[in-house]
């Protein structure tokens, strides 16, 4: 099932989750091109004119580069592309596969809260003792954890949801959980210049 046809029969809270996932992965991009501009403008700047912003490192690592990793995690997951090994997902019992796709999800959501409420209590502790990068511009720390919590959170609902449907789908024998589309194996001719 493409992640066109998926978006199309969303409902509930998958769809409320879809709309946070495109605002988030949208904020990404956004932050993404900024750590472009922002290196072109430091490499300009230091072999311009001697000259390179003493900050930039700061900003791209502290935060932007936290932005673009966490606030696409979800949305990813959501249209299926994060790495999967599914050479023998065809060849399993269906009931067997979802099964097992449920105990997965249901670990990774456990596993993914547990993050979440770790970079909870890193961010409310940064915000009360008001903690500051040790750097030209001391930034504080509590926007970088605070990133990690709203990505992490968002990430653990998707995957909790994926391991409700998939047992849902063990349970019944019914097709309930999204499933990755089917790889494509086919070559073309233009792929390689051929």
């Amino acid at each position: 099932m493409s992640s066109s046809m998926t978006a199309k029969h969303e409902t509930g809270l998958s769809a409320v989750l879809a709309r946070a996932e495109t605002a988030l992965v949208f904020l990404a991009g956004v932050s993404l091109a900024i750590i472009m501009v922002v290196v072109v403008l430091d490499v300009t700047m230091r072999y311009a004119v001697s000259r390179p912003l003493g900050w930039s490192y700061d900003l791209i690592g502290s935060y932007l580069m936290v932005c673009v990793f966490f606030f696409a995690l979800s949305d990813t997951l959501h249209h299926h592309g994060h790495i999967a090994i599914d050479i023998f997902a065809n060849a399993l019992p269906r009931r067997f596969l979802h099964g097992s796709l449920a105990v997965g999800y249901a670990l990774g959501t456990a596993l993914l809260a547990m993050i979440a409420w770790q970079a909870w209590i890193r961010t409310t502790g940064a915000w009360n003792a008001s903690n500051l990068i040790s750097a030209t511009v001391p930034w504080p720390t509590w926007p970088s954890y605070f990133m990690v919590v709203i990505g992490a959170v968002l990430v653990t609902l998707r995957c909790g949801l994926r391991a409700l449907s998939h047992a849902a789908s063990a349970v019944t024998g019914r097709e309930l959980a999204d499933m990755p589309p089917p790889p494509l194996t086919t070559s073309s001719e233009s792929e390689h210049g051929v």
